[in-house]
């Protein structure tokens, strides 16, 4: 017992390391904050452009289906792999400027970039899926007024369908990105010195878990609190529509649904 706690909680380790651990954490959190808010964007774009009406709307929908189904079908490790190498050829080749190809900006490295990039393309997909669940919970009365008004359709998604959606889809949202910020750690592999990377490093520098642990307890006091958030929006989600079918409100406690998808349309668990 002594020794495995030697190895995974050593005090000394973990306050030499701790500044370049807390270094690496920052990454993570920046990481996961950019990527986050540009996969919200990304996935609301594609899950509107999904909605496209019409004959001539299926120019549009059929490339984003196929879009979406290609991302959700593809590890994020992949596709961070093949983002870094695609630049990499783009920079090699000269058919981007080093600035685009290579990507320095606002003092980050080009593997914070390429990370970035990736993980929006994959967790688009993702969220373009809770989205279109969440329009699609939309009555369709909704729709139905808003055309009445004289809207047209882009209109009537704008001003009344979308903002209707997205309420409905704030806690499935908030679990991607719970996901998404685990998933950051893949970015170690194209050379970006996250938590988990710098962690890696002091481990076998000094054949030592401590730093490693030091980082998952960072991760757990993120992730955590997220997590009891989200159960507090479902639960307040479901008193909502109890109260809006006529049911029982007055027991507050009940344990919400383990599921944070079932609320926005029933759309299935990924893997993190």
């Amino acid at each position: 017992m002594e020794e495995l706690l030697k190895e995974y909680f050593d005090l000394d380790v973990m306050r030499e390391y701790a500044p370049r651990v807390l270094e690496g954490f920052w990454f993570t959190i920046k990481l996961s904050i950019l990527a986050g808010f540009l996969s919200l964007l990304w996935g609301l774009i594609l899950a509107v452009l999904r909605q496209t009406p019409g004959k001539w709307g299926r120019i549009i929908r059929w490339p984003v289906i196929a879009y979406i189904d290609v991302m959700r079908g593809l590890p994020q490790l992949i596709i961070i792999l093949l983002v870094f190498g695609f630049f990499g050829e783009l920079a090699d080749s000269g058919l981007l400027p080093l600035e685009i190809a290579i990507p320095r900006w606002l003092g980050q490295p080009d593997p914070f970039w390429y990370g970035a990039l990736a993980i929006t393309l994959c967790y688009g997909a993702y969220m373009a899926e809770v989205y279109r669940a969440g329009i699609e919970a939309v009555p369709p009365g909704q729709t139905e007024a808003a055309r009445s008004l004289g809207m047209s359709n882009g209109q009537s998604m704008r001003y009344v369908i979308v903002p209707q959606a997205v309420r409905k889809v704030i806690p499935p949202l908030l679990n991607d990105f719970i996901a998404l910020m685990k998933d950051t750690s893949l970015v170690a592999f194209i050379g970006l010195l996250e938590v988990v990377q710098v962690g890696r490093d002091v481990q076998q520098t000094e054949f030592n878990s401590s730093a490693l642990m030091l980082g998952a307890i960072l991760y757990l006091l993120v992730t955590i609190p997220l997590a009891r958030l989200l159960d507090y929006l479902i639960a307040r989600q479901q008193r909502k529509e109890s109260r809006g079918l006529g049911g029982d409100d007055d027991d507050g406690d009940d344990a919400p649904s383990t599921d944070p998808r079932a609320s926005a349309g029933g759309v299935g668990l990924h893997g993190g």
